[in-house]
């Protein structure tokens, strides 16, 4: 069933209602004002749309049990909040620019409200304004990002297969704690090894350095960007060779947002290069040379992969930023000791820096590709898909 919603109708239809005679109510068409009760219950963003499919269903990323937030066939997203107290709430989400998504007080006192327009598919951060203050959905899963825990929803992808669960072999992500005499703590990071590697003993395996971007942590490529997944589905359909990702947490000096230029890589190469890369090699049955390691990264950890790479060359052979700059020829000193620069981004994003960087970086005799992420911002998805396009690539 579709709801239909003229473009600057409600308005309007209040003032010509407030002004008409009992008689001219009773003759006014019965969807029409139903529409416009709904439209109001559902808040103003929606009455900017002409059409919004009502076949909404729970978000996959919602609490168990949790009907809201919704998501409809078109990329639509519906909260409802229960805050009988409040007087005004507002949803993070909503197209970019327009201050989000304000909700309005339904019938039963909970808190109704729709995005204006479609959303991005994919993963989205949100939270929730109530009175001035931020919160979190209590119907949504939470996750690290925007440097706190935040709600999450998925908007449905079209290609979000390669991505899925399915019924095919799995490789494990096991948290570790390796000790840093640098920070003078131990620090976690996250290790995924490929299915079947608890059963061959004596198989070895190259090694990917998997960086966050910044406000998230060693948590966001398996739960955000569901690596571990496209992993697994890779190596069933035979595209890869497989490989061990290795994840940790790229703040070493925390540097608080609009304060990047005062952010020094110094700390998280030392705690990277001389006690984490040793210990992986030490504790897990890898192939420990520059051939078979490959550090990447989506934006702050692409911005890290980019000065580690070039200030140590002798320690990756395979170099990825996923919205997270670009490389100039200039910068490859030694073009005998990569084999590969992957860059990528979304297409909302700087695709023609992209484009012409690796166009540059080939005329150099460099072997580079790009990867443009169709209809897709600075956001998770373009970042799976990246991930997608680049592991084939690595350890040819």
């Amino acid at each position: 069933m579709k709801r239909i919603i003229s473009t600057g109708f409600l308005p309007h239809a209040i003032s010509r209602l407030a002004s008409a005679t009992v008689r001219e109510v009773a003759k006014a068409n019965r969807k029409t004002l139903v529409i416009v009760v709904a439209t109001a219950l559902l808040g103003g963003s929606c009455a900017a749309q002409s059409t919004v499919t009502e076949d909404f269903k729970p978000s996959t990323l919602n609490q168990p049990g949790q009907e809201y937030p919704q998501v409809n066939s078109q990329g639509y997203a519906r909260f409802k909040i229960i805050a009988p107290s409040a007087d005004s709430l507002k949803v993070s989400l909503g197209l970019g620019g327009r201050g989000g998504t304000k909700l309005m007080r339904a019938a039963d006192s909970s808190w109704m409200g729709t995005t204006e327009g479609p959303m991005d598919e994919g993963f989205h951060y949100y939270n929730v304004n109530i009175d001035g203050g931020k919160f979190n959905d209590p119907g949504a899963l939470n996750f690290y990002g925007s440097v706190r825990w935040e709600s999450g929803i998925e908007i449905p992808a079209h290609d979000q297969d390669f991505y899925a669960l399915k019924d095919v072999p799995h490789g494990n992500v096991q948290q570790v704690l390796f000790p840093s005499a640098s920070t003078k703590t131990s620090r976690r990071a996250f290790v995924y090894t490929p299915p079947g590697y608890e059963k061959d003993k004596g198989k070895k395996y190259p090694v990917l350095y998997l960086q966050h971007g910044w406000g998230e942590d060693e948590t966001a490529w398996s739960n955000q960007g569901h690596a571990n997944l496209i992993m697994d589905n890779l190596i069933a359909e035979g595209k890869i060779k497989p490989f061990i990702i290795v994840m940790t947490y790229g703040m070493t000096n925390e540097v608080k947002w609009g304060h990047m230029k005062e952010f020094s890589i110094v700390p998280f190469q030392t705690v990277l290069l001389d006690e984490l890369v040793p210990y992986v090699d030490a504790n897990f049955r890898t192939m420990a040379n520059r051939e078979n390691r490959a550090m990447a990264g989506l934006s702050m950890g692409g911005m890290e992969t980019h000065t580690i790479t070039l200030n140590k060359p002798d320690v990756f052979a395979y170099y990825g930023l996923l919205s997270g700059g670009t490389y100039t020829p200039e910068e490859i000193k030694d073009k005998s000791k990569v084999k590969l620069i992957f860059l990528s981004c979304g297409s909302k994003e700087r695709p023609d820096a992209v484009k012409s960087s690796v166009q540059s970086l080939k005329e150099a005799g460099i072997n580079a590709v790009s990867y443009i992420s169709e209809n897709t911002a600075h956001e998770f998805l373009t970042w799976r898909r990246s991930l997608h396009e680049l592991a084939p690539l690595l350890f040819k």
